[in-house]
């Protein structure tokens, strides 16, 4: 399978939010707008940090210097994930609650009291 850029990744997840919050007004699909780019661009970037983590592990042997021995430390992409990976979360809690609300209504109790004296 031939992997796609992450630049043509990126523009489909970005098709992909839009075509969810295409039914917004105006006004708050220019506030969404600047969101949806920056959450496509985290999220494909945080599938290939994942995947470098998966294959590569969290943490390196490091030393200063040749003289040194090498110690085990966090490796830099596991802190950038760490990083993005909140701030794609802050990303998408923001878009979520830019949706319209989905009303619940509560069952008072009528209608299976109407419908068992139904049957």
């Amino acid at each position: 399978m031939i992997k796609q850029t992450k630049e043509t990744r990126i523009k489909k997840e970005n098709r992909r939010l839009r075509l969810i919050y295409k039914n917004l007004p105006d006004d708050k699909m220019r506030i969404v707008d600047g969101l949806i780019c920056e959450a496509a661009y985290m999220r494909i970037t945080l599938q290939d940090y994942r995947e470098d983590l998966d294959e590569s592990g969290y943490v390196e042997a490091f030393s200063q210097s040749e003289k040194t021995e090498p110690y085990e430390r966090e490796r830099p992409v596991a802190r950038l994930y760490n990083t993005m990976n909140k701030n794609y979360q802050s990303i998408t809690k923001m878009l979520s609650d830019m949706l319209p609300k989905i009303e619940v209504i509560k069952d008072d109790g009528f209608s299976s009291f109407i419908n068992e004296r139904e049957d």
